[in-house]
């Protein structure tokens, strides 16, 4: 009597084993799309160059040519936030933390176009025919240019003390600050993502981020507030780049206000949160469009 030879299926991944694939290909992604796009600024440094060049001619721009009459008119609050300088170094102390947070909101611009170029010229069509992870494409392009924003800051406030900035801020503000940028350019560039996905051009795409930019002349960002008027110094309290730039300002200052970091924190995670859901489902309606 012949007995018919067993055959065993190949044993497959275990419920444990399933996820933790499953994760370790999505990181894989992440990190391949992330060293896709760092390569791309690297290759491209063109956009690279407008990113880095609007803020530093904002800053040179602001303290030599308006510095010295707006120096002069800042009221005794505020030169206190300035280390006891008066002039022209007290308005580079006032507004080097404006042209910091400029530098991330700028950074919108820079994510907004490679994503709308990545769309318009159906690179990511391309990349939905492979098993790929689908934020992981939206994803790489965010990573890598809030690694240019934080980079930008950086540079930013390093010609800031070159130019004679002096800051007060402890080794913990300093840290902090370190935080605050990381997250404010985390959160401000998804939603510059957002914009590069619902827009239907690159034109479209690089236009749209343009009311970050504007929104620090409408906030505390140039003047004090309180000199605004009534109906504008309402909307400039109330806008989320004021605790921005007011939270960046006193931790360089040494003495930032608690109220100022909790709202700084609230946007902060309101527009990250909301761009990265709203960035995943512009996504999603494109990819069923196709």
């Amino acid at each position: 009597m012949t007995t018919a030879p067993t055959t065993f299926a190949p044993a497959g991944p275990t419920g444990s084993q399933a996820p933790a694939r499953r994760r370790t290909s999505t990181a894989r992604d992440w990190v391949t799309m992330l060293r896709r796009n760092l390569l791309h600024i690297l290759r491209y440094p063109g956009l690279t160059v407008f990113v880095i060049g609007g803020p530093v001619l904002f800053l040179l721009l602001s303290v030599y040519v308006f510095g010295g009459t707006l120096g002069a008119g800042l009221p005794a609050d505020v030169l206190a936030l300035t280390g006891g300088e008066t002039g022209r170094a007290a308005y580079l102390a006032f507004v080097a933390p404006t042209i910091l947070v400029m530098a991330i909101a700028g950074a919108a611009s820079g994510v907004a176009i490679s994503v709308s170029m990545d769309v318009t010229r159906g690179i990511a069509s391309r990349f939905r025919t492979m098993p790929v992870s689908r934020g992981s494409i939206i994803g790489g392009h965010v990573l890598a240019v809030t690694i240019e924003a934080v980079l930008t800051s950086a540079l930013v406030l390093g010609l800031a003390l070159l130019m004679g900035y002096r800051p007060a801020a402890s080794p913990a503000d300093w840290l902090a600050l370190l935080g605050i940028v990381v997250l404010l350019s985390f959160a401000i560039v998804w939603l510059g993502a957002a914009f590069g996905l619902v827009a239907k051009s690159v034109e479209t795409a690089s236009n749209l981020p343009m009311i970050l930019i504007l929104l620090p002349f409408l906030g505390s960002g140039f003047v004090p507030v309180d000199s605004m008027p009534g109906w504008l110094a309402w909307f400039a309290e109330h806008q989320p780049f004021t605790p921005f730039i007011d939270t960046v300002r006193g931790l360089l200052s040494g003495s930032v206000q608690t109220s100022d970091v909790v709202a700084t924190l609230i946007w902060a995670v309101v527009i990250g949160v909301g761009s990265y859901v709203w960035a995943l489902a512009l996504f999603r309606k494109e990819r069923a469009a196709a």
